[in-house]
């Protein structure tokens, strides 16, 4: 017996479709809008988050033939709701704009989630989200790491994972585990190499759908790496959930500072609690001599955490452990008696002492 043809069984068909380039279904990232089905003629509206016309031009396409092969289907539409368009925001009553954070929510089995950020790139901020992940799993907590660097997605390549998430039916995605970590990240999703060509509005659905619908389990902490910048994904992770406390990493040169600085007031601005400041890549001490030598300057972490009233909570040294082991998925944090381990160790007891915890 044949399976009915319904909006329903057309939207189920639909989740075959991957965004180009991605393993990501169009479904799951509400590119689908509404869908009509009147006799054997379907209608199936692809939503417009992106102004590249070829990325829209093979979801039609792509959507058109899953549709037309199934059963009872003589002819199929699919229209496009253009949404790419700025539009003017809804106003109040009295002219106000509306709620930026009427969505936010806390997450079901998270009791904290700590954003690891940095408004510079290239600090080492992916290196000190994921070591300060196990770091806090080693100390007996259950957590779970977020990958929120669409674009340069890092952290499968520091665990040295590949496997994909399990995504059920009803568009829920389980994380993966590895070392003893909950784990999401868009690398996950994504053939090897592939960029990720996405303007903002798919970062903010993909973003979006890493937090409401990864089922986590039971976890004390959600590390949440994110990309450099204060733009679209710092204000999507804001708006969507409370957060326990931001970690900002810096490296000691002033050209780093100048953004952090601008980090930290866009996160006050947000009234997001600032944990503290992290001063990565902060000294080299000589295996054959033991001496210090401060390669990027000295002190710049502790002045600008000083100049915000926010404590210093860690000063991460170069050790070549952190290097090898981001590159080969073995993790500097479980170097046992690597002078980053100890020092990883140490942000987490700081991190774990200063979140306040967001959970129902």
């Amino acid at each position: 017996m044949s399976t009915p043809l319904t909006p329903e069984t057309v939207m189920q068909a639909l989740r075959d479709v991957k965004v180009p380039g991605t393993r990501v279904d169009v479904v799951s990232i509400n590119l689908i809008g509404e869908i009509a089905v009147t006799g054997g003629q379907v209608t199936v509206t692809v939503v417009r988050t992106s102004e590249k016309e070829e990325t829209i031009a093979q979801v039609r396409q792509d959507v058109a033939k899953v549709v037309s092969a199934l059963p009872g289907v003589l002819a199929v539409e699919v229209p496009v709701d253009d949404r790419s368009a700025p539009k003017q925001a809804p106003r109040g009553p009295h002219g106000q704009s509306p709620d930026p954070f009427a969505d936010r929510a806390k997450l079901p089995g998270v009791r904290k989630v700590i954003a690891v950020a940095s408004a510079k790139g290239g600090v080492g901020k992916s290196s000190v989200a994921v070591n300060l992940a196990l770091a806090l799993a080693d100390a007996g907590h259950k957590v779970g790491l977020l990958d929120a660097d669409v674009y340069g997605p890092s952290v499968p390549t520091m665990l040295g994972v590949h496997e994909q998430p399990e995504v059920t039916q009803d568009r829920k995605i389980f994380p993966i585990h590895a070392s003893g970590l909950q784990v999401i990240s868009m690398g996950l999703l994504l053939p090897p190499d592939q960029p990720v060509i996405w303007r903002g509005p798919l970062v903010f659905s993909a973003i979006k759908q890493f937090l409401k619908d990864v089922q986590w389990r039971d976890l004390d902490f959600l590390v949440v790496d994110m990309p450099p910048g204060t733009g679209d994904a710092q204000l999507t992770l804001i708006q969507q959930v409370p957060l326990s406390g931001v970690v900002m990493v810096t490296t000691p040169q002033e050209v780093a500072l100048a953004d952090v600085r601008r980090g930290i007031r866009m996160f006050r601005e947000t009234q997001v609690p600032v944990l503290g400041v992290v001063e990565n890549m902060s000294y080299f001490e000589c295996p054959s001599c033991s001496q210090r030598h401060d390669i990027f300057g000295q002190g710049g972490g502790g002045r600008v955490a000083s100049q915000y009233g926010l404590p210093l909570l860690g000063e991460i040294p170069l050790d070549p452990a952190i290097r090898t082991g981001g590159d080969a998925g073995l993790p500097a944090a479980r170097v046992k008696g690597s002078a980053a381990q100890a020092a990883f160790a140490k942000l987490a007891a700081k991190v774990a002492e200063l979140a306040v915890d967001v959970a129902g």
